[in-house]
């Protein structure tokens, strides 16, 4: 048994961690920076709709993630459930596709913390935070799966109380309590508000909804960490899908009462646009002198929270790829204290590598962060399909749904609309490129999925793999050992 423990992650993640980091894992720049760019361009409706579209989606499927979860908790969740439930190559092409994702994504935000310090030391040069937020991520994740979770925790807990101050001031602000006038609905019905430009420019900001509540899918990979799973997962997916809804839509709508649609400020959206962060301008409206300083502050732990999540979530994939045979063997080794760290140290290897891409090849990196681009949509498509096969293998194989400790909420409705919604939002993505043949454009945006066909392709073809009729489904679940 001592043996055996050395093999095995340590389940030591609480129920208040899991429902933090699926939270903590939807609430970053996306909402603080991006949001303002989704409402210049769809106007305040337009974004709400996107918005609540993308939130009742993730809701979706979070509930058929849950199902699976809270049957077979593991620590590559979606990349197992595929190879289980689907076909085998789907599994190798989504967990090679997911680690990639988060990979790159972990450079992506160590270089954003340095473009975030540069705003209080603009003579230091970048790389130095860069490198010290590596550092610290680093140890964070290599100490144990408990100070990874209960650093998520107290990061995500900043990034929620200043979403609900930030509601507070700017429902003040609306009724003119606060910042000298009350701004009232008006912006709703400004110019050609509420809605902008049509059905496109929506499609286009699905996009960008869709981008921010990436990361809620973590809830899958925890699981594989959760004291007690069927617990947990229910309990955060609960939360989380209110707690969405409530700081996104309220979020966007107070930022859409309080600055009209045609304000160029609404225009940032990435993080050295801090000054212009919809966030920052609307304390700026009420009155607060030292709001682009202690919305700055809050980005920086929005960032390092979101790298901390890349980390983990990309190494437990590797890890989980190499218990399935995917990988090297090497990347499945645990330490004493349940981390794989073979793993971890090859995921920090490609984030620092591709982050040294930004700094001496701009065009490798911008290629390697737009290959990335379309990768969660792809895996909340594995998830959907995962799901609508595994209910159907239960059901094939004789067993009752009463077995089941959690049940997705009105299937097969739920899986279905995330799957169609996933597939617009990815054809979507740039119907302009596509309207004027820039093929340049539609190669660079679409990257993504072609990789993903490749590595499925690679893997039908060297393993002759089939999809796996519904009676030969595995649902075995094995025994968990618990630390």
């Amino acid at each position: 048994m001592a043996e055996k423990q050395h093999q095995e992650v340590h389940r030591s993640l609480q129920t208040r961690h899991l429902s933090m980091i699926a939270l903590g894992g939807s609430i970053g720049t996306g909402l603080f920076v991006a949001s303002g760019s989704a409402i210049s361009t769809a106007g305040p409706g337009g974004a709400l709709l996107a918005y609540v579209g993308i939130g009742v989606m993730v809701y979706f499927l979070m509930t058929s993630l849950g199902e699976m979860a809270t049957y077979l908790p593991v620590s590559g969740s979606f990349s197992t459930y595929a190879t289980k439930f689907v076909d085998p190559a789907l599994g190798f092409a989504m967990g090679w596709n997911y680690w990639f994702n988060w990979a790159i994504t972990l450079a992506v935000d160590i270089s954003t913390a340095a473009i975030v310090m540069q705003f209080w030391l603009p003579s230091v040069p970048g790389w130095v935070f860069s490198l010290i937020a590596i550092v610290l991520i680093f140890t964070i994740n290599a100490l144990s799966v408990r100070s990874f979770g209960e650093t998520e925790y107290w990061l995500s807990l900043i990034k929620v109380v200043t979403v609900l101050v930030f509601l507070v001031i700017g429902v003040l602000t609306i009724v003119g309590i606060m910042g000298g006038h009350a701004t009232g609905l008006s912006n709703f019905t400004y110019k050609k508000a509420p809605f902008v430009g049509g059905i496109p420019t929506i499609l286009s900001v699905f996009v960008v909804a869709g981008f921010s509540f990436q990361g809620t899918e973590l809830i899958g990979i925890t699981a594989g960490e959760s004291a007690t799973p069927e617990k947990s997962i229910p309990a955060a997916i609960k939360q989380v899908f209110w707690r969405i809804l409530l700081f996104y839509i309220l979020a966007i709508f107070v930022i859409a009462a309080i600055i009209p649609y045609t304000s160029k400020d609404l225009l940032g959206s990435s993080a050295s646009d801090i000054a212009i962060s919809p966030f920052t301008l609307v304390f700026k409206r009420a009155g607060l002198a030292a709001a682009a300083s202690v919305m700055n502050a809050v980005i920086l732990t929005s960032v390092l929270s979101a790298a901390n999540s890349g980390m983990y979530a990309s190494t437990r994939m590797l890890y989980s790829l190499s218990l399935q045979g995917y990988a090297p063997k090497t990347f499945g080794r645990v330490n004493r204290r349940g981390i794989p760290i073979m793993a971890l140290l090859g995921t920090t290897v490609i984030g620092l590598l591709t982050f040294l891409s930004s700094l001496f090849g701009e065009r490798i990196y911008i290629f390697l962060v737009s290959a990335s681009g379309l990768t969660g949509f792809i895996a909340w498509l594995g998830i959907a399909i995962s799901h609508l096969r595994f209910r159907r293998a239960f059901v094939k194989q004789g067993h009752q749904l009463s077995e089941l400790r959690y049940h997705a909420k009105w299937f097969p409705f739920g899986p279905w609309f995330a799957f169609i919604l996933c597939v617009v939002v990815i054809i979507g993505q740039d119907l302009h490129s596509f309207a004027t043949l820039d093929w340049q454009a539609i190669g660079v945006t679409y990257m993504s999925i072609p990789l993903f066909i490749i590595l499925y392709v690679y893997y039908k073809i060297r393993y002759h793999t089939k999809m796996i009729p519904l009676d030969k489904v595995d649902l075995t679940r094995k025994r968990h050992h618990q630390d």
